[in-house]
């Protein structure tokens, strides 16, 4: 297996104006169909322990190579920490699991500075977020200072303790869960906050034949959760460089625009969602989406991105951006009701 890990420098795809686009395409296709080898090992892996599931452990790679965050929300007990502990472990890199409590300050997030008595001075103590892998569990159980630490860290990539400024190692990834069942006790995230994050999953519960395997694998006193390390960092940061140079065409550019806008200007879009609406998504939903198309396209040996792409992730990337009216609450509609019914409207190249 190629770990990438020292990966040979080549001009991007489309940097390369002599070349026919073509045959440009067809070239990075094929060392993106090698390239991806490690990632779906990776998910036939964590696969092994995570019955279920498939969708979340692939926008979880979706997040980690588009290079964006994720917030996981599901009721309790469907595996969304076990799912990052796995991940962290298939990828061998370093992992920290934070759990979020009412009591927690910013300090124990990012780091202090403590003071020693024998040399008579300040040193800095670096907190959990100093990983690659972040696992921020239940995060609208801490109260706002500590989340504001949070997702700066996770804007800016670097925080500051006492004077000095310190980068975060990459790859770096913070995947958020939260319980949408409990409200008593939480400090729900604000939506300005909710836009850092690249993908929104919801997860479900799993269908009856998976519940049985699950009773097969997991009814036991003591859980196995081994999992192999199928990849290094270097495999990120090398598929991260492919991902960059993946084609993608005006047509499906204009797509991504169509579908921002529509949940700006509906009426413009024939979109039926008249006083449902209180505010479209930011700009950061297109490079997010775009992103996380590019990426779908990595993982599906592609070195060129389709609508289905865009469709694919629209949901995940549509749903926490978009803020509803109180009329829409009181019809009892939904976010993602409001992202099905612009995507049903908005025509696909």
């Amino acid at each position: 297996m190629s770990t990438h890990s020292n990966p040979t420098y080549r001009e991007p795809v489309n940097n390369q104006s002599s070349v026919p686009l073509h045959k440009r395409i067809t070239e990075l296709s094929t060392e993106i169909q090698e390239s991806s080898i490690p990632f779906q090992t990776l998910i036939d892996e964590v696969g092994q322990v995570i019955v279920g599931q498939e969708k979340l452990i692939q926008r979880m790679l979706i997040g980690l190579l588009g290079n964006g965050h994720l917030l996981i929300e599901g009721v309790p007990g469907l595996a969304k920490t076990t799912a990052v502990a796995c991940l962290a472990k298939a990828i061998a890199t370093d992992f920290q699991r934070i759990q979020f409590t009412p009591d927690l300050l910013p300090a124990d997030v990012v780091g202090t500075l403590v003071y020693r008595p024998q040399q008579q001075e300040f040193v800095v103590q670096k907190g959990p977020i100093f990983s690659n892998l972040i696992l921020a569990d239940e995060i609208n159980r801490a109260p706002a200072k500590v989340q504001s630490a949070l997702l700066e860290a996770m804007q800016e990539r670097q925080v500051t303790i006492g004077s000095e400024t310190y980068p975060l190692d990459d790859p770096f990834l913070v995947m958020a869960t939260q319980n949408p069942v409990e409200q008593e006790g939480t400090y729900p995230l604000p939506e300005a906050q909710m836009d850092r994050f690249m993908l929104k999953v919801v997860v479900g519960y799993p269908n009856r034949e998976q519940e049985h395997l699950i009773l097969q694998r997991m009814s036991k006193t003591k859980q196995n959760h081994d999992v192999r390390a199928v990849m290094k960092p270097g495999n990120i940061l090398y598929a991260r460089k492919l991902i960059d140079e993946i084609y993608i065409d005006n047509k499906v550019q204009d797509y991504i625009v169509d579908l921002v806008m529509a949940t700006r200007e509906p009426e413009k879009y024939g979109v039926p969602v008249d006083g449902l609406i209180q505010y479209g998504v930011s700009p950061r939903a297109t490079i997010s989406l775009t992103l996380a198309a590019k990426a779908n396209a990595f993982l599906q040996g592609r070195g060129y991105v389709i609508p289905q792409d865009v469709k694919d992730l629209a949901l995940d990337v549509l749903r926490h951006r978009l803020i509803i009216t109180y009329e829409a609450e009181a019809e009892d509609k939904t976010s993602e009701d409001v992202v099905s019914t612009i995507l049903a409207h908005v025509p696909v190249p």
